[in-house]
């Protein structure tokens, strides 16, 4: 017997979605995602996310002219991680803090600027940075 894929969770879909009400620089990718896709999927739209989020920080262009505000990502995230809803905070440590720079990478320094409940979180996932 084989086990369906599963579609996802309702609550990293609505995480998407506020996400791009919040901060409608992510628009464009999530239209080209949801395009692409066929749906919403929370952790591969979430790379877009990343990339959008430290080019911005290192203050690159955005898609389209529309910059994405790299600060209002993060306090987005945050508010959502205090929140402690399972599957948003898998999203958001997985498919966020997950693939931010290594110390090694251009746009480290986003580390710093993370919130107190991402910043414990990326440490506990992420010891050595």
């Amino acid at each position: 017997m084989t086990t369906p894929a599963l579609a996802p969770t309702t609550s990293g879909v609505q995480l998407v979605s506020d996400l791009v009400d919040r901060v409608p620089g992510f628009r464009s990718a999530y239209d080209a995602h949801v395009f692409s896709q066929g749906r919403v999927q929370p952790h591969v739209f979430f790379w877009d996310v990343v990339q959008g989020t430290v080019r911005a920080f290192l203050g690159e262009e955005g898609d389209e002219g529309r910059p994405v505000d790299w600060r209002r990502t993060l306090d987005f995230l945050e508010e959502q991680s205090r929140r402690g809803e399972a599957g948003v905070d898998d999203v958001i440590v997985t498919s966020f803090l997950g693939d931010l720079p290594h110390p090694y990478e251009p746009g480290y320094g986003i580390v710093g600027e993370l919130g107190p409940v991402m910043a414990a979180r990326f440490l506990r996932l992420r010891p050595g940075g």
